[in-house]
């Protein structure tokens, strides 16, 4: 991938120094946003946002990391290859300066990276500060380098080593190299001194890393995980088109044409797909220099603005509405909308709100993305009407069924019936005030309900119980779900509202916890519920406020002892324990067979009960599940029933 002639252009003169670097382990969650496994996840992109940087910039195309069985994480890339060489006004390599200070790297000056995704020449170092040792292999032609870290500091000068040397230090990562030109090899153990947790979730990061090889059509991705022996391979010669696709992949499609476009402006570079279906939710995903922004920002404000605006403008312009008519609404045009933005400018000018770069802030973004999707939709309209007509006609159920939600709304607050102030009749409500301290459980019946006032902690406690199963909301808009009695009674009872009125801060409780039985009938009404939380009160969940009880599923009984064994894994190694004593076990059908006593010590006392909580690792996956098991479309879910149906628990 790269020649001798990019070795003398990249050296340590592009290696730019601003600040030093010990308060990284002061403060840890400043620089990497928590301490638990989501900043312990950071710590993994940014090390491998580096090499896809490098991809980036024209000078790799394969990245492989590996998930080791000792929690130790490699990344290896087939780029340039960090420069070794010494940086003259600090005397010392280029490659230490980046591992041993922040805000050092080849994101700043000429001839290192115009576009660049790390943490703005943080990644390394802040890696290194929280790591027990760090490795480092660089390829450089024919020259091989290393050098290890241990507690961040240095453990002797950058060297040059054989092959054979190369090999010891990287057994596992060598073979990727040995067909290069070049390349860079970070190996790394996390510290528990300064993070909750060192172990990883492979699957999670694997989803981001397939995000990365969608974002960077031509980049290869290679995983490894050492525990569980699996192997994946991420490569989309076409881009984000591709992955809009695939976002579609379990839904129906409205414009059998995707649309799709690449250009740029001032600087700025604007990728975007789209493709409508015939669900009621809203699918986006923001990248800005590949790295995700999940709250949007300035780039997903221009698409909006540009979109409204060139529907409105193409209803008008080939009669599909009168002047008089009112025009599409934001909300209109974004019913059942999948769409990717990736924007791409100069490091030096990119702008994050927060040091985890969740938003992006650069202001000028907006009209450049507004001007170039509105100029090329407009011309994707006008040579594709019949999709034209298609998602218009899907843009204006949607208004139809807006009027028709907020008819509803208002009908059911003139009652009372969604007020915050004016509770439900089913129920118990805590006497607690503080949303902090307060929690609501959802039971499944009125008979577990019964049981569930009754043994609850008044205090900090409320409990509503709703009957049967609920609406399927992955097939009803906000009009029906309000008309629903069991959902129009668990959003009063919230106190947030709903739709466009959601408001997180009006939130009673800070933790909603689902209790249903411990059977198939009480996971389904969870996916129900979980269903109706992911596709209307999304925020619930990401702010972290939704749960799911852990009932036990049997009581042991020995004598005047007992135990409450969770399922039917944990009954098989208590009953070979307990192998010679007079063991009853009792299964319990359901939470109305427990009484007030039983359900407070197994599922509702905080000292003692389990609790899962809810949270959504990778949005795409979660909204193509959802699709799957709960949508229209019946050939999707036939098959995952046919490809899991051995792993099935089923009662007999």
């Amino acid at each position: 991938m790269a020649n001798q002639d990019i070795y003398t252009k990249y050296t340590a003169e592009q290696i730019q120094i601003l600040e030093g670097l010990d308060p990284v382990r002061k403060r840890p969650g400043m620089y990497i946003g928590s301490t638990d496994q989501t900043g312990l996840h950071h710590l993994v992109t940014e090390i491998v946002n580096n090499a896809v940087d490098e991809g980036l910039a024209g000078y790799a195309n394969k990245i492989t990391v590996f998930f080791k069985e000792d929690n130790t994480i490699s990344v290896t890339d087939n780029g340039r290859g960090i420069p070794t060489d010494i940086k003259k006004e600090y005397g010392r390599s280029a490659l230490e300066l980046m591992m041993t200070k922040l805000h050092s790297g080849g994101k700043f000056g000429e001839g290192g990276y115009k576009i660049a995704g790390g943490l703005h020449g943080v990644g390394l170092s802040v890696t290194n500060a929280l790591s027990d040792y760090f490795l480092i292999g660089v390829k450089r032609g024919k020259q091989l380098f290393v050098q290890r870290y241990t507690d961040g500091v240095p453990d002797a000068d950058v060297k040059t080593v054989t092959p054979e040397e190369f090999l010891k230090w990287f057994p596992d990562e060598s073979p990727y190299l040995q067909s290069e030109e070049s390349g860079s090899i970070f190996l790394f153990h996390p510290s528990k001194k300064y993070l909750d947790t060192i172990e990883v979730n492979p699957k999670f990061l694997s989803a981001q890393f397939r995000e990365y090889a969608f974002l960077t059509s031509g980049l290869k991705f290679l995983i490894f995980n050492q525990k569980s022996g699996d192997r994946k391979s991420y490569y989309f010669e076409g881009g984000i088109k591709t992955f809009a696709a695939a976002l579609n992949k379990n839904k129906i499609r409205i414009n059998d044409t995707p649309f799709y476009f690449h250009g740029s402006r001032d600087g700025i570079d604007v990728e975007i797909a789209l493709q409508y279906n015939d669900s009621y939710a809203e699918t986006v995903l923001c990248f800005a220099n590949n790295i995700r922004n999940p709250d949007g920002g300035s780039h997903l404000t221009g698409f909006r603005g540009g979109l409204t605006k060139s529907l409105n403008d193409y209803a008008k312009k080939n009669n599909f509405v009168k002047d008089s008519d009112e025009p599409l609404s934001g909300d209109d045009v974004r019913e059942g909308l999948t769409a990717v933005i990736s924007v791409k400018l100069e490091n030096t000018k990119l702008q994050f709100e927060g040091q985890t770069k969740n938003k992006l802030g650069n202001a000028e973004v907006r009209p450049v993305v507004e001007s170039l999707f509105k100029e090329n939709f407009d011309i994707f309209l006008l040579e594709n009407p019949k999709d034209a007509g298609n998602i218009l006609e899907k843009n204006f159920l949607a208004a139809k069924a807006r009027k028709a939600a907020k008819a509803a709304r208002e009908s059911v607050i003139r009652k009372g019936a969604l007020e915050g102030s004016i509770l439900p009749g089913k129920l118990a409500d805590c006497r607690e005030k503080d949303p902090a301290k307060a929690e609501i459980f959802i039971v499944e019946g009125d008979s577990a309900g019964g049981s569930a006032k009754q043994g609850r902690d008044r205090e900090t406690q409320a409990v509503l119980p709703l009957w049967g199963k609920v609406l399927n909301t992955e097939r009803a808009r906000i009009d029906q779900i309000i008309k629903s009695d069991k959902f129009k009674t668990f959003i009063s009872a919230l106190g947030a509202g709903i739709g466009d009125q959601l408001n997180v801060d009006k939130l009673r409780y800070h933790k909603i916890i689902i209790m249903t039985d411990a059977d198939v009938d009480g996971s389904h009404i969870k996916t129900l519920h979980l269903t109706f939380l992911f596709r209307h009160l999304k925020p619930l969940v990401e702010k972290g406020y939704v749960y799911a009880a852990m009932p036990p599923l049997y009581k042991a009984t020995w004598g005047k002892e007992k135990k409450y064994l969770t399922d039917d894994e944990e009954k098989d190694k208590f009953v070979k324990e307990m192998i010679g004593k007079n063991v009853t076990i009792q299964r319990f059908k359901g939470l109305g067979e427990m009484n007030a006593e039983e359900l407070w010590e197994t599922t509702m006392n905080p000292a003692t009960r389990h609790l899962r909580q809810i949270i959504i690792d990778d949005e795409a996956l979660a909204d193509q599940v959802f699709a799957m098991l709960m949508g229209e479309e019946v050939l999707p879910r036939k098959k995952f029933i046919q490809a899991n149906a051995s792993n099935a628990e089923v009662d007999a």
